[in-house]
């Protein structure tokens, strides 16, 4: 055993070791943590092990025997907390730490340990300890530093200074908490006198140990800290003061106890009356001072009341009642805005709110409400989607508090009471809603179960929207129906008014107005056509027949009503069944009654007395009197002073006819916009109606009234076949497959205009807002100098603009100009630094780009040296040209400004630096000669008064000036100096001057004395300054910088980021506020596993094309890798192996790749941003903490502003990052590295927070594991280690519905501030769009509309678009949707909705609302679009921006689109079965209405109708050929509608090849581009196939779409967001999309042979391929598709391996476990689970018998059958399909089952062979079946074939039961091989010539290859090819 012990430990040992390697080599910096990192959560949780281990490690090295003594103290607490080793991971950390101790026993080389001196020891190290760190001298500083307020004084020194004295504070405390255990069994009157002494003075000092190191969010509350400037800011004493407890309260008991160093306060009466958990309070109470400081920052600094230091504040609790007194007007604000909800839905059921009015409140019942609502709200976890429930629990609690606020005694509240007597909110209140919630979300079957058998989120919540609510009373009954289970006996609350069943006609329910119009529309126009356009009485009674169909369609929305209410009659409230039964019979009769006066009308008129017009006056009278109502009332509500009548609705008089009208639901009242965005939007829609009707009446309608009247008129015509259902009804089927293709157009081709004329608005408005107005790095080089005033009056604060950069105020434009330019400066400098820092530009770059400060004496704006690169060379070139005059020649200068500017600043700085440079007898020259230059140039003869052409040699003597003044000084650069300023004298003296003035110059006595004597320049005063520095280094640069700007900066994502940033300084923005007082905000990410960080292994690792990432980038990026290895100090030829060998750089190569990538860590570093800019605008503004207002500086300098602990301290008030990580406790517990790279991330920003859900196991008494789920917050410590801050109990496992939204919901409560930016972990941002953000929530406060915004729409930039052309189609289509869409959308049409991750929600708004999103299980799929709908519903108002925008990942692979569109497709479909869409539909006016729906899931259903058109036609004319009609019709009626025809097949292709896709896309390129790069841009898509993808995308976007509505089965689908460049196998391609689109293909393919084959024009074979030309593009483009975009997808080596790959999964028997990659058996199986309820089996089988037209109709046009045309030759075609199918079986029948007959088996298979043959050869001879009819029956019994299968799958268990399904399935195999050698053959037949995969890789990669690459080397991995 001792072996196995022993072992074990080696074991152990090694792990240590290898992890300390691993977190080493992490290179940040942290110490090895060892086994400290490894305790397990049971221990940690309750006692210091990990600090005290941490400790041991510390100072390991310096004294090995208290390390040991530590240690062995950590064991013996572990083994005291856990004798068995019970807990998970502690018998292994046990070991691992015994295993610790061995190894520093085994280093004392045997000597003896007398264990009763460690106590000794470790005494005598804490006293040594404390001398050797000064731990009393450091906190004597930190404390006057404290009272004196200067924090950023020497902010480098005191950063390192407050670090170490927080990890020595940590060491000092493990030591004193091991002491203390220790000193029991110390000597009382020696060590353990002094150990309790000690001990006693620390428990009774103010600043005890701890207090620095209590863990705190942003405001260190529980205890005082030194080291935190947040607690010095005014606003934030102030709302600390204003939450104290005081007299007037109600007492707490004496044993209640206060936790940490700090007063009691409000929270702490919650606490003990409710019983909340205590991290839960904490944290609220920093959430509630956070927002009360932040609405107090806004109104001003909060009063003083008694003016106490800032020490007095952190040291002396006591005094804070006399601090400050924050303003009623913020805390009114903050109640209002959160308990708005509650008010709300007080009024709506019509109780009394928790109090009488908010005068009749002191503020701190207002404090105490607020505190009681977010404390509830945080505890609540899964109950939070039910806002409306927090509001009811809220509402009786409210009423409990005030009862415990009049007494004197604060007693525990009966509602949270338990029956032992404990107080517990989360398990009286919060449990028994989560219990039944949790059992409902079981009865989904995850997700598979019809909507309609269990209660969503949505249902539990619409329970409280009624006063039945009141019924769970309070405490809540138990037995309550709304708390009873499913399978408990008793009327359980079920659904509430609504049930989401899985059907297409959700779609006319919810938008029956829609369909109506439309209908109503086609019938007049019809109507109209029908009668050659006359409109007189004859035709307006025709057209009256609207009524009629107006009334039925209305009772057909009220039947579906009826009809899909089924699920929720037993449980819905009596007043819903009652309005749906009384609208039933409402409508019912009203229909009855107007088609019988109608019917009436045409008696009249078609009756003798035509005079006669009782009836129609009648029908006229109610039809006007309705249509005036309905008009009338909704244009009267339209008007702003007549809103309220809409809100009278409340009201009991009003009540009944809207409760008829539309249901009564709490959400959706009140929709309606401002009668000035009304009349916008309308306006919009009536010019599409009319662009709509008049295609419609003049291309659709009117061309068909022709043949249609002509066809009708025809006599009986001669069948093709035995005609069953066309005799004797004027050739209806003719008519609709005539009519069904245009009638399917018209309903879609509204979306056609509404595309055209939104992208033209879009681009007016984009136009107006100035989009596009820099669009390329030339137009930033001309406008730049305008850029520093846009910037300022933008961007830059009040506070900051008033900071005097000279005493004296600016006198001129000149001087403004230049205090503009040194605001500008510091930002531009940060922006700049940042494209260096992400490796965009050089540092040479760098140098060009950066913009002096502007702050020196220099009079003259200095601008960039970008800009003045070459100009000084040129205008010397200028001046050696020069014949003319002074002013022609500074003419010429001046018609490039910045050559002037270069210029003036040459000259000028060379007089400067003279100046500094010469004393004496020198500087008098320099004076004289400036003053004669001067004197020249005044006079206009400064041509005359020098020689220019000597300015060479003179600029070549400046510059060797310079060269040598840029180097440190020393004797010999000294003398080299003295020598290059007389050489500058003479040249200047002698050469470039007249003769003249040298004259005069060698005569001066003073100047001819010195130079005699040796005086002159003797001695040169060498540049120390900064200033008189960066005047050498500029002026140097001026002088010999050759680049062209036009090349600056290189690469192409910085010129675009710098394009957009200097184009949106002129675009409209709110003015920025003084950082204090902006909005404070959150960003908010959630993350499952993605990646976080690519690893070292990941980097190298190579995919089967030989091709690593790192080598990918290196390639695409080569620039970038350049600027990488300059900035780590490497050359360009450097190895990859040598950067490996330096931790330091090899995590700094881990995080470039990263960078490039979809990656948490890029998400993280753009997030960080926001604070880094914050920070520096901070900095700027100077405020003083402490003070009101802003301290004078009079240098603007941004150095040192990430130090600045004000800075600091100001960003964290107003901006928080949390990074919701669902299972990184598990990752930690597993040791994943996803685990190491968040910890990591987390020690590289401090500001960052993970939030994540902590499982707890523990064993139970029956053998069951009980678990307990936390939800958990945690930042990185000083030692680099996750530093727990809170830690709320939850419930239950909080995935109740979708993951994300419930990863969201679980960590919100960590967020802070009144906005939250929801943030995507592909997401990305920059410092320059950072420093934007304040203006952008200032939106929350500007006029949008009736309502203020809930919601700010962000600009994406997708930047993964340069991939390859994928990519590229994919960028180009998300942009113009995120931009010009979303434009148009927010303004003018009012319904955009939350599409995009980027976009800012008032969080106040939506955490009282529900959340930001919803989470119900597959409904709520694509969670985030119904934080839009919520949000439209609750009143909000939704509005986009486009002067800021954020970085977007994308998909860049075929595959990977694929599986995305195929996610938001489905997605689409179930939100058509949602509520949501529902009361939208219903309760949007009209026009707003159309907007809706034509941009949400309208789009998938037109998508899908010009899917269905090609259908509807091909069937049509399959009709017509097969049943012969198309060719008589053709020949006796002359006309056959081909225009109506043409103009909607025209219509059709247009969308499907993406044209309409392309308006809005091509829009934004003229705009953003210009209209030569869009044109270029628009061409090349279409050389690379984009019309192909485009094609392809509908097809996937249908097939999900329907099949979801059909069907069910959206999910969330896994798309990998990595560098895809690797090929595609065959096999794989074809699982993906092999029933979305390869049988549909075949599908079309089979109809158009058939038409070909079989149909009749008069045109010829010309009319056919017009006619079908748009159904073979679909065709080809849906079966090749995947293989023209799949990279190598036609190099014959590559196609060989694919046919082998697919021919043996193909082959693969399935099995248990056997994967559908793996198996064609498996993926057969997987491919059919989507077919469940007798519903969709029903469905299918009815769309599946179309197939069977093909059979029914070739069998009577074959040779063999002639013009027989009996029921009898179909019948008998079934018996020649039996015969092939039993054939067919004989042949598969396997002899493995039958091992005792394989050779009867044999036997019998030869001769059927021989009959066969012998059969097919005596029917040709002896009858008319020729060779033709052999291939028409191939065609005629595949797709029956096809259609037994199709049966078979959908009636399963009914086949199995009869012993087929193996037969089936040998059947559907063949079938999928057929299919995939009909695509396959061509793909291998064009990989036979080499020419063909070049072509494919210049059409994938183009992009690629007009930035230089060589993506043919990288395809091939020819690494040796590119190293040569």
């Amino acid at each position: 055993m001792a072996r196995v012990y022993d072992n074990w430990g080696r074991l152990v040992r090694a792990t240590l070791n290898r992890e300390q390697l691993r977190a080493a080599g992490q290179g940040h910096g942290r110490t090895p943590s060892g086994i400290a990192g490894s305790v397990p959560p049971s221990l940690g949780k309750t006692t210091n092990i990990d600090a005290i281990l941490q400790a041991a490690d510390e100072i390991q090295a310096e004294n090995p025997t208290v390390a040991r003594i530590l240690c062995e103290q950590a064991y013996s607490m572990a083994q005291n907390l856990d004798p068995n080793s019970d807990g998970r991971g502690v018998l292994q950390f046990k070991t691992g730490l015994m295993s610790v101790i061995k190894q520093k026993l085994a280093k004392r080389d045997g000597r003896p340990i007398d264990r009763n001196r460690d106590i000794e020891h470790l005494w005598d190290f804490y006293q040594h300890y404390k001398r050797r760190n000064k731990v009393d001298e450091m906190h004597r500083e930190e404390q006057r530093l404290r009272e004196s307020g200067t924090f950023s004084a020497n902010f480098g020194e005191l950063e390192i200074r407050s670090l170490e004295m927080k990890r020595v504070v940590a060491t000092l405390k493990a030591l004193v908490e091991v002491m203390e255990a220790l000193s029991n069994d110390a000597d009382p009157n020696g060590v353990g006198r002094l150990i309790k002494d000690e001990l006693r003075r620390l428990k009774a000092s103010e600043a005890t140990l701890s207090a620095e190191l209590t863990p705190y969010n942003i405001v260190p509350l529980e205890a005082p800290s030194l080291t935190n400037a947040i607690g010095v800011f005014p606003e934030v004493r102030g709302a600390i003061s204003a939450i104290r407890y005081t007299e007037h309260f109600p007492r707490l008991p004496p044993d209640f106890e206060i936790t940490g160093q700090r007063d009691a306060d409000m929270f702490d009466l919650l606490e003990y009356v409710f019983g909340f958990q205590k991290d839960n309070i904490r944290n609220q109470r920093e959430h509630i001072v956070l927002t009360i400081a932040n609405a107090q920052s806004r109104l001003g600094i909060p009063v003083e009341a008694d003016p106490v230091s800032a020490l007095d504040f952190v040291t002396c609790h006591s005094v804070v009642s006399v601090l400050l007194k924050i303003d009623e007007k913020a805390i009114n604000e903050v109640f209002l805005k959160v308990l708005d909800n509650y008010i709300k839905w007080c009024r709506y059921l019509r109780i009394r709110i928790a109090w009488n009015s908010l005068e009749a409140i002191n503020r701190d019942r207002k404090l105490f409400l607020l505190s009681l609502y977010l404390l509830i709200w945080g505890e609540a976890a899964n109950v939070r989607f039910l806002p409306e429930c927090i509001c009811y629990i809220f509402h009786r609690m409210a009423k409990d508090l005030d009862a415990i606020l009049d007494h004197g005694e604060a007693n525990p509240a009966a509602s949270c009471k338990s029956e032992t007597g404990s107080v517990s909110f989360l398990e009286q209140i919060i449990s028994p809603i989560y219990k039944i919630m949790a059992a409902e979300a079981e009865r989904n079957n995850n997700g598979k179960a019809a909507h309609s058998a269990w209660r969503n989120y949505d249902d539990f919540n619409e329970y409280f929207w009624s006063p039945a609510c009141f019924e769970l009373d309070w405490p809540m009954r138990k037995n309550s129906p709304f708390l009873l289970k499913p399978h408990k006996k008793g009327k359980r609350t079920g659904k509430s008014t609504f049930v989401e069943h899985r059907t297409f006609l959700h779609l006319y329910r919810s938008f029956h107005r829609l369909w109506i119009f439309l209908a109503l529309m086609f019938q007049a126009l019809a109507i109209i056509a029908f009668n050659d356009g006359k409109i007189n009485l004859y035709t307006f009674k025709s057209v009256l027949s609207i009524g009629p169909t107006f009334a039925i369609m209305n009772f057909v929305e009220s039947c579906l009503d009826v009809v899909l209410m089924f699920g929720a009659y037993t449980t819905a409230r009596g007043m819903a069944i009652s309005r749906l039964v009384i609208r039933f019979f409402w409508f019912g009769l009203s229909s009855v009654f107007v088609m019988y006066v109608y019917l009436k009308v045409l008696e009249e008129r078609n009756g003798r007395n035509a005079d006669n017009s009782f009836y129609f006056r009648i029908y006229i009278l109610v039809l006007g009197v309705y249509a005036a109502l309905r008009l009338g009332l909704g244009l009267l509500l339209k008007f702003p002073a007549c809103h309220a009548l809409s809100e009278m609705s409340d009201q009991s008089f009003f009540q009944f006819f809207k409760w008829i009208y539309q249901e009564r639901y709490y959400v959706g009242r009140g929709l309606y916009e401002s009668l000035s965005d009304y009349c916008r939007y309308v306006l919009f829609w009536l010019v599409i109606f009319a662009c709509k009707f008049t295609f419609a009446y003049f291309l659709q309608i009117q061309p068909l009234v022709g043949p249609t009247d002509d066809i009708r008129a025809l006599g009986r015509l001669n069948y093709s076949w035995h005609d069953l259902i066309s005799k004797n009804n004027n050739n209806a089927l003719t008519i609709v497959s005539l009519w069904a293709p245009v009638i399917a157009i018209y309903l879609m081709d509204i979306h056609i205009w509404y595309t055209i004329l939104s992208a033209i608005i879009g681009g007016v408005m984009g136009a107006r807002a100035r989009l596009g107005e820099i669009r390329s790095i030339e137009m930033v080089h001309k406008r730049f100098v305008s850029f520093p005033e846009a910037f300022v009056k933008n961007l830059v604060s009040p506070h900051t603009k008033r900071l005097p950069f000279n005493r004296q105020a600016p006198q001129d434009s000149q001087d403004m100009n230049k205090t503009y330019a040194a605001m500008f400066s510091p930002f531009w400098n940060e922006i700049i630094k940042s494209l260096r820092e992400e490796d965009y530009i050089s540092n040479r770059e760098m140098d060009l780009l950066a913009c002096p400060s502007n702050t020196g004496s220099l009079r003259l704006v200095q601008w960039p040296l970008f800009l003045l690169s070459s100009k000084i060379l040129l205008a010397v070139d200028l001046a050696l040209d020069c014949k003319d005059t002074q002013a022609d020649l500074w003419n010429r200068i001046c018609r490039d400004e910045y050559m002037a500017y270069a210029v003036q600043e040459c000259y000028y700085s060379i007089e400067k630096l003279l100046y500094s440079l010469i004393d004496g007898e020198g500087r008098l020259w320099v004076e004289r000669i400036y003053r004669e230059i001067n004197n020249s140039i005044m006079e206009g003869s400064l041509v005359i008064t020098l020689s220019l052409k000597k300015l060479t040699v003179v600029l070549q003597k400046l510059t060797a000036l310079t060269g040598l003044l840029l180097r440190n000084e020393d004797p010999e650069l000294a003398k080299g100096a003295v020598k290059a300023v007389f050489e500058l004298y003479e040249v200047v003296t002698h050469e470039l001057l007249t003769a003249d003035l040298r004259e005069q110059l060698d005569t001066w006595n003073i100047l001819a004395r010195a130079r005699n004597e040796g005086r002159l320049f003797s001695r040169i005063q060498w540049p120390r300054d900064p200033e008189t520095k960066e005047l050498v280094k500029r002026l140097h640069l001026l002088l010999t910088v050759k680049d062209s700007s036009a090349n600056i900066p290189k690469n192409l994502e910085a010129r675009r980021r710098l394009e957009f940033f200097t184009n949106s300084l002129f675009m409209d923005m709110p003015s920025a506020k003084p950082v204090s007082e902006m909005m404070p905000f959150s960003v908010f990410t959630p993350y499952y596993s993605e990646t976080v960080l690519y690893s070292s292994s990941e980097l190298q690792k190579e995919n089967e094309d030989g091709i690593s990432i790192l080598f990918y980038l290196q390639k695409i990026f080569p620039d970038e890798w350049k600027n990488f290895l300059e900035r780590i100090g490497w050359s360009d030829s450097t190895e990859v192996t040598e950067l490996q060998k330096s931790s330091s750089d090899s995590l700094e190569l881990r995080f470039w790749v990263s960078y490039r990538g979809q990656t948490l860590a890029r998400t993280v570093r753009g997030m960080m941003y926001y604070r880094r800019a914050l920070m520096l605008q901070s900095y700027l503004e100077r405020r003083s903490p402490g003070v009101d207002g802003y301290s004078q500086a009079s240098i603007l300098t941004s150095e040192g502003f990430e130090l600045s602990r004000e800075s600091r301290a100001q960003a964290d008030i107003k901006f928080t990052y949390v990074v919701s990580c669902q299972i990184y406790g598990q990752q930690k517990q597993r040791k994943a590295p996803e685990a190491a790279d968040i910890s990591l991330l987390l020690q590289r920003n401090e500001a960052l927070r993970v939030a994540f859900i902590h499982v707890e196991e523990s064993g139970a008494t029956d053998g069951k594991v009980s678990k307990e789920f936390y939800s958990k917050l945690v930042k990185a410590d000083i030692h680099g280690k996750d530093q727990e801050i809170f830690s709320i109990k939850l419930p239950g496992d909080p995935k109740l519905g979708e993951g994300k939204p419930e990863n969201q919901n679980h960590a919100i409560i960590f967020t802070r501030g009144e906005a939250v930016q929801t943030i995507d972990m592909n997401q990305d941002n920059y410092l320059e769009e950072a420093m934007k953000m304040r203006n952008l929530l200032e939106e929350f406060h500007t006029s949008h509309g009736l309502r203020p915004p809930t919601i700010l729409g962000v600009r994406e930039h997708v930047f993964t678009g340069s991939v390859s052309s994928l990519a590229w189609f994919m960028s180009n289509q998300e942009t113009s949707f995120v931009t010009l869409g979303q434009r148009v959308l927010a303004y003018p049409l009012k319904v955009r909705m939350h599409y995009g991750h980027p976009d800012v929600f008032d969080r106040l708004f939506h955490i009282t609302r529900g959340g930001i999103s919803k989470a119900s299980r597959v409904i709520n799929i694509s969670e985030d679009i119904y934080a839009g709908f919520n949000s439209t519903l609750r009143q909000g108002n939704i509005t986009h921006h486009e002067y800021i925008q954020v970085g977007k990942g994308r998909d860049v692979g075929l595959n990977q689109i694929a599986l995305f569109e195929g996610k938001v497709a489905g997605g689409n479909g179930e939100q058509v079965l949602s509520r949501d869409i529902y009361r939208l539909g219903q309760l949007l006016d009209f026009f707003r209405m159309f907007s809706f729906f034509f941009t949400t899931v309208g789009f998938y259903v037109c998508t899908m109708m010009t899917v269905l058109t090609v259908y509807i036609f091909l069937y049509g004319r399959v009709y017509l050929a097969f049943s012969g009609l198309d060719e008589q019709i053709v020949k006796q009626a002359k006309r056959y509608g081909n225009t109506a025809l043409d103009a909607a097949l025209n219509a059709q292709f247009l969308v499907q090849i993406g044209v309409f896709t392309a308006v809005p896309m091509v829009m934004g390129f003229i705009l953003e581009l210009g209209l030569l790069k869009a044109v270029f841009s628009f061409i090349t898509m279409q050389l690379q196939l984009c019309s192909v993808f485009f094609t392809f995308s509908l097809g996937t976007r249908t097939h999900y779409f329907g099949r979801t509505i059909l069907h069910g089965g959206a999910k969330y689908r896994a798309t990998g967001r990595g560098f895809v460049v690797r090929h595609i196998k065959f096999a794989e391609n074809y699982r993906l999309y092999s029933r979305s689109h390869f049988v549909k293909a075949l599908e079309v393919a089979m109809l158009l042979i058939v038409y070909i084959g079989y149909g009749y024009t008069s045109g010829g074979a010309v009319s056919f391929v017009l006619l079908t030309l748009s159904s073979w593009f679909l065709v080809i483009s849906w079966l090749f598709a995947p293989y023209i975009f799949n990279p190598s997808g036609f190099e014959w080596q590559k196609t060989v391996e694919d046919f082998d790959d697919w021919t043996s999964w193909l082959l693969y028997k399935g099995g248990v476990g056997v994967k559908g990659d793996d198996s064609w058996e498996s993926w057969w199986d997987e491919e059919q689970l989507h077919i469940q309820t007798p519903r969709g089996r029903i469905l299918e089988t009815i769309l599946s018998l179309r197939f069977l037209v093909f059979q029914y109709g070739i069998v009577y046009k074959l040779h063999l059958t002639g013009d027989e045309r009996s029921i009898a030759i179909y019948g008998f075609s079934w018996v020649v399909l039996v015969a092939i199918v039993m054939v067919f079986k004989i042949f598969t029948y396997s002899p493995k089952k039958s091992a005792n007959f394989q050779l009867v088996i044999r036997f019998t298979q030869g001769v059927t062979s021989l009959l066969l043959i012998a059969a097919i050869t005596l029917v040709v001879i002896f009858t008319k079946l020729s060779v033709v009819d052999l291939f028409a029956c191939i065609l005629a019994f595949i797709p029956t074939g096809w259609l037994i299968l199709c049966l078979a799958i959908t009636w399963k268990k009914v086949v199995r039961s009869l012993g087929l399904w193996d037969s089936v399935r040998e059947f559907a195999r063949m079938y999928d091989a057929g299919m995939g050698m009909i695509i396959f053959a061509p793909i291998a037949f064009l990989s036979w010539f080499p020419f063909i995969s070049t072509f494919q890789s210049r059409l994938l990669f183009n992009q690629a290859f007009s930035r230089g690459l060589e993506i043919s080397i990288i395809l091939a991995g020819n690494k040796a090819n590119v190293d040569v």
